[in-house]
C-alpha cells in the first residue's frame, strides 16, 4: 500500500451505493484520475462537506499493489470558491468547464498546463474582476490549444486568402473545417455563424499572450457574443461530446436575459406613467 498526497481539482462525483462516492481528480502530476470514498456521504469526519465539483482540494489517496482504484482517505479544502457557489451564472460557467476537461481527458496522463488555466479562472472567477464571459473565452481558446483543436484564424480554409487580405469585415466560421472561410467561399452555407475579424483577433491574441494580461482584455459586447457562440459551437465539435452543464448554462443565461429585459420593460413602463 502507498500514499499519495496531492492538491487536486475536483472535476465529477457520482454515488456508489449507499454511502460511498467515486470521485474524478484532475491533479497537476497524474492528470485524470478516479478514487472510491467510502462511507463519504455519512462520513463528516474524513469528508466534512468538501467533495462538490471544481473545488480545490487536498487529498489522501492509498493504492493497492494491483490495478484497483484507489481509495480517497482523506480530503481537505484549499479553495472551496464560496462566491462562485453563491453565483448560479458562476457555478453553471465553472461547471461547464470542468465537464470539458472530463469529458476530454484520458486518465493517468498529466495535463500541467490545463491544471494551471483551470486553476487560474476558477480563482479568477471567484475574485469577480472579470467578466465570466470572458473567462470563459479565455479557457476555451486555451483548453483548445492545449488539446490540438486551436481553430485556424489565418486564412480562409478554402481558398487560402490571408484573414488581413479578406475584403469584408466578417468571415464564416465552421467547425468542420476546423476554422474559418471568407464569405466568397462560405456565403452559401446556411445558418452560418459570422464572426467579425476584430473578434477574430481578439480570440488570437487572448489564446498567444500571457494568462494574466490575457483575462484583462476588453471585449465588445458584439465580441463576447461572436466568442461565446463561436467557441460553445467548435468545442464539443471536436471533443466529440455534448456537454450537459452547456446546456443547462445556456438555460439559465436565457432566463436570465429574459428577467433582464422583462425588468427594462417595467422601469420604462413605469417612467411613462409618471
Amino acid at each position: 500500500m502507498t500514499n499519495q498526497n496531492t492538491a487536486a481539482i475536483l472535476l465529477r462525483r457520482i454515488e456508489y451505493g449507499d454511502y460511498d462516492l467515486i470521485v474524478t481528480l484532475f491533479t497537476e502530476a497524474e492528470g485524470k484520475t478516479s478514487a472510491i470514498a467510502k462511507s463519504a456521504k455519512k462520513s463528516v469526519k474524513r469528508f466534512p462537506g468538501v467533495l462538490e465539483p471544481f473545488s480545490l482540494i487536498h487529498v489522501v489517496l492509498t493504492r493497492g499493489k494491483g490495478k484497483g482504484m484507489p481509495v480517497l482517505k482523506e480530503a481537505s479544502l484549499e479553495a472551496p470558491y464560496f462566491k462562485i457557489r453563491e453565483d448560479i451564472l458562476k457555478t453553471s460557467y465553472a461547471s461547464y468547464w470542468a465537464e470539458l476537461i472530463y469529458l476530454w481527458m484520458a486518465d493517468g496522463q498529466p495535463q500541467k498546463n490545463l491544471y494551471h488555466l483551470m486553476i487560474h479562472v476558477l480563482n479568477e472567477l471567484d475574485r469577480g474582476e472579470i467578466p465570466v464571459e470572458i473567462l470563459s473565452i479565455l479557457f476555451q481558446m486555451r483548453f483548445l490549444s492545449i488539446a490540438g483543436f486551436r481553430p485556424n484564424f489565418d486564412h480562409c480554409h478554402t481558398c487560402k486568402t490571408d484573414l488581413d487580405r479578406i475584403e469584408c469585415a466578417s468571415v464564416v466560421a465552421d467547425p468542420a473545417k476546423g476554422g474559418i472561410i471568407c464569405p466568397r467561399c462560405g456565403g452559401a452555407i446556411g445558418n452560418a455563424l459570422r464572426l467579425s475579424k476584430g473578434t477574430l483577433k481578439q480570440l488570437m491574441w487572448i489564446d498567444s499572450n500571457d494568462l494574466g494580461l490575457a483575462s484583462r482584455i476588453r471585449f465588445t459586447p458584439t465580441a463576447i457574443a461572436e466568442g461565446l457562440a463561436f467557441l460553445e459551437s467548435f468545442v464539443p465539435f471536436h471533443i466529440g461530446k455534448s456537454p450537459k452543464s452547456l446546456k443547462v448554462l445556456r438555460d439559465i443565461r436565457r432566463a436570465m436575459a429574459r428577467g433582464a429585459a422583462l425588468k427594462a420593460q417595467s422601469g420604462r413602463s413605469q417612467g411613462n406613467s409618471k
